[in-house]
């Protein structure tokens, strides 16, 4: 199974073209009595096979072995008090694997960590979308949320510190982004973003092109008349497995004419209603809930049903298809919202709902899968802002690094 000092990352996987794979982990042993100690010398080869900091595995050992450890990330040496075999520590190495990185739905080990706000782990799996949770009696997972690892698909929230220094601090909430200098407040932060909505006023060039909408009754009428005949076709439109219901009577139209009926009903209500009719975990369900569940008032209202679309959007998918209804609810609806796309998408991103990559994608594509290819422009006109904060705080990380 192993040759030239690579094994497969799950060892009891006896394929020599299982396509994860690591370098094995090597030991030396220093010093005498009571100063004696194992090196740890190729711990960052295998910790980046893993995608994990290296001070994890680590500080796994010392946790399973009772003994302490310590770490010079600069000079790449990481260290447990003690002699231990090799042979020990890979088995030590394997549960460390099986707790902290494998996807406990599909055994891959394609995951990030994701820190909750309730200081809980989570296993974000990229190759079957579950996220899954860790056993949070274990030593290490204290550790780990003192020392939250670096997330590269996820940017700073501070449009200050991007637009005044050029260099974005680190995540909100997180040890390091508390002691960075010119970090700032959610006060702040709410202000910063304040500040940049008030750039999109009738006076600015964005919203000088022309996002008028005739507020007429008849005109009112046939929006929603053509919001209706969308809805029964959102199946077609997202294709994949959900295109094998259509039309008013479908699930999916079922569930759009009952969450507009019952809006007050509460997330977890919601869920139950799209469980029961056997679409929870269909990506197209996000363009009916987006597109029938806010109001104008949509960006107050995202926090609110924040838990909602956490545990529904488990996909990339789920996440172009959530789009798809924001492109709805923004382009057909409520077109005066249209000048509030950026706040909308930051309201997702700052929720871990929405991940950069995908929102990049979608803002630079114009499509006519959700609306017609006028509307689809002019709601990726106006989500331009944000897609330029991504992009520099992008450039500042790489100047940083």
């Amino acid at each position: 199974m192993a040759s030239a000092g690579v094994v497969n990352i799950r060892r009891d996987v006896d394929d020599k073209f299982y396509r994860y794979r690591m370098p094995i982990l090597t030991t030396k042993i220093e010093g005498k009595g009571n100063g004696i100690k194992t090196v740890l010398p190729n711990m960052s080869d295998v910790a980046r096979a893993l995608s994990r900091p290296p001070t994890y595995p680590t500080k796994f050992f010392g946790c399973e072995l009772g003994a302490q450890t310590s770490f010079d990330e600069k000079n790449d040496r990481y260290i447990v008090n003690g002699a231990h075999d090799a042979t020990k520590l890979r088995e030590l190495l394997d549960g460390f694997i099986e707790k902290f990185v494998l996807c406990k739905a599909c055994k891959n080990p394609e995951t990030d960590l994701i820190i909750t706000k309730t200081d809980d782990i989570i296993r974000d799996c990229k190759a079957c979308g579950e996220r899954t949770g860790v056993d949070m009696r274990h030593k290490l997972t204290t550790f780990i949320v003192k020392n939250p690892p670096k997330n590269p698909k996820k940017k700073s929230k501070s449009w200050q510190a991007t637009a005044e220094n050029g260099s974005p601090n680190g995540d909100a909430g997180t040890p390091e982004a508390e002691g960075d200098d010119g970090g700032e407040s959610d006060d702040e932060l709410t202000k910063r973003i304040k500040a940049e909505a008030a750039e999109l006023n009738a006076e600015s060039k964005l919203a000088k092109e022309d996002w008028s909408a005739d507020t007429s009754p008849e005109a009112v009428k046939a929006r929603l008349k053509a919001v209706e005949a969308q809805m029964a076709s959102v199946a077609l439109a997202a294709g994949g497995d959900d295109d094998s219901d259509e039309g008013a009577d479908s699930p999916f139209g079922q569930l759009g004419s009952w969450i507009e009926e019952n809006r007050d009903a509460g997330a977890v209500e919601i869920y139950k209603k799209a469980d029961e009719l056997g679409i929870a975990k269909k990506h197209s369900t996000m363009t009916v809930i987006a597109q029938t569940l806010f109001t104008e008032d949509v960006v107050a209202e995202i926090p609110k049903y924040a838990p909602l679309f956490a545990k529904m959007v488990t996909s990339e998918k789920h996440q172009k298809s959530l789009l798809g209804g924001i492109e709805r609810l923004v382009g057909v609806q409520h077109p005066e919202l249209i000048p509030a796309v950026p706040k909308i998408l930051m309201a997702f991103y700052q929720a871990d709902i929405l991940e950069e990559e995908v929102v990049k994608q979608w803002g630079t594509h114009v499509s006519k899968k959700f609306v017609d290819r006028d509307t689809s422009k002019k709601v990726r006109k106006a989500s331009e802002p944000f897609l330029k904060w991504l992009d520099e705080a992008d450039d500042s990380d790489e100047e940083d690094e």
